[in-house]
């Protein structure tokens, strides 16, 4: 019925037994044990892209959780309208809630395919002797039989009987020479899925925080590192060996990408706070906007620079040099100097040239 399932995972295994067995042989334990481990591997890396666009909604969730928080307590009455609010905002910032369940759901299909196949290599439901299981052919099916790890089969358990694990396959019964072997596995599995838990929720905001957060966040530290220990006597070794193999993984990979996801946060911030250091003062630099009620510099300088030069008015009784603060003046001194000298002495009255001539006729001897 899951043949969709088993036979992708065979495959895989198929491939890197094939890979360790040039190594190590093909009925050596070591080669089956590393083919589980790099079958996880594997998988793991296909789910990567996942998992870091995961890591990045969650992000984003924690930063506009303020928002959500006041649309639960606005809409505290009316649960529809607060769902369609949520996923409004949601969609505002891009964030896929789905996207956070995807890597876990993905490997949900592969724990299930690999515990079925590490069964079926001691099970025959048709009764006689194994020939095949899925890719392996019959001598690939008796070197995994053959294969002991501190003289233990891979496809046993410390219990087996349970339908929803065996598959109803095998009876009940325990096996108590396999516990020397599984029992490490369990606890150092049980011990990195607490670790990869804690470090998971070390990330959270303590902002976004929520009741069922904090119940979810105790139950993936201790209720499922204890699932482990105790649950793993139902697993064969070879599935306790994906176990710890897959926590492994997801533990480097999140140092890794939360790695990765900080420094591209600390640049975004440096960013910016650069980004607003160019758009304001530099230090010791006094602003340039004007005051309220006062004129703009560039006017200040213009009207300077226009009335900045030295124009001798016609009429002047001593002669002396005086400022213009018009071109309509400087435009009458022109005109003024322009006109005969006679014009000096009528204004006063004698014969005698007026005040202007003379200086204009100095200025003409110092001319030539």
């Amino acid at each position: 019925m899951l043949d969709f399932i088993y036979y992708p995972v065979s495959f895989i295994l198929w491939c890197w037994h094939k890979v360790f067995g040039l190594v190590f042989g093909e009925a050596n334990a070591v080669s089956w044990v590393l083919a589980i481990i790099f079958l996880t591997f594997t998988v793991r890396g296909i789910m990567f892209k996942p998992f870091v666009n995961q890591v990045r909604s969650m992000k984003k969730m924690q930063d506009f959780a303020p928002e959500m928080k006041k649309i639960q307590k606005k809409y505290s009455n009316d649960r529809q309208r607060q769902a369609m609010e949520m996923q409004k905002l949601q969609k505002e910032h891009g964030v896929n809630p789905l996207g956070s369940c995807l890597p876990m759901l993905l490997q949900i299909p592969v724990f299930i395919g690999l515990n079925h196949v590490l069964r079926m290599f001691t099970i025959n439901p048709y009764g006689g002797p194994k020939t095949e299981n899925y890719f392996f052919d019959q001598a690939g099916v008796e070197s995994y039989v053959n294969a002991k790890l501190f003289g233990t089969n891979l496809g046993e358990a410390i219990y087996t009987g349970v339908d929803m694990v065996s598959g109803g396959n095998t009876a009940a019964g325990f096996h108590w020479h396999v516990a020397p072997v599984a029992i490490p596995l369990m606890i150092v599995a049980s011990i990195a899925t607490h670790l990869t838990a804690r470090h998971s929720v070390q990330r959270q905001n303590p902002e976004s925080a929520t009741p069922q957060t904090a119940m979810m966040n105790k139950l993936t530290m201790y209720i499922f590192p204890l699932g482990v220990l105790v649950f793993g006597a139902l697993f064969p070794i070879g599935l306790l060996f994906y176990w710890l193999a897959n926590n492994g993984w997801t533990l480097m990979q999140q140092r890794l990408v939360y790695t990765k996801i900080d420094k591209e946060e600390e640049a975004r911030k440096e960013a910016e706070k650069e980004k607003r250091a160019n758009l304001g003062p530099k230090p010791g630099q006094k602003p340039t906007a004007p005051r309220p009620g006062q004129k703009p510099v560039q006017q200040k300088r213009n009207k300077q620079q226009s009335g900045g030069g030295q124009v001798r008015k016609a009429g002047s009784p001593h002669g002396f040099a005086q400022t213009g603060s018009s071109a309509e003046e400087k435009k009458d001194a022109t005109n003024a100097s322009a006109e005969p000298s006679t014009n000096g002495s009528k204004e006063n009255g004698t014969d005698v040239p007026g005040l202007i001539s003379d200086s204009t006729k100095k200025s003409g001897r110092k001319r030539r």
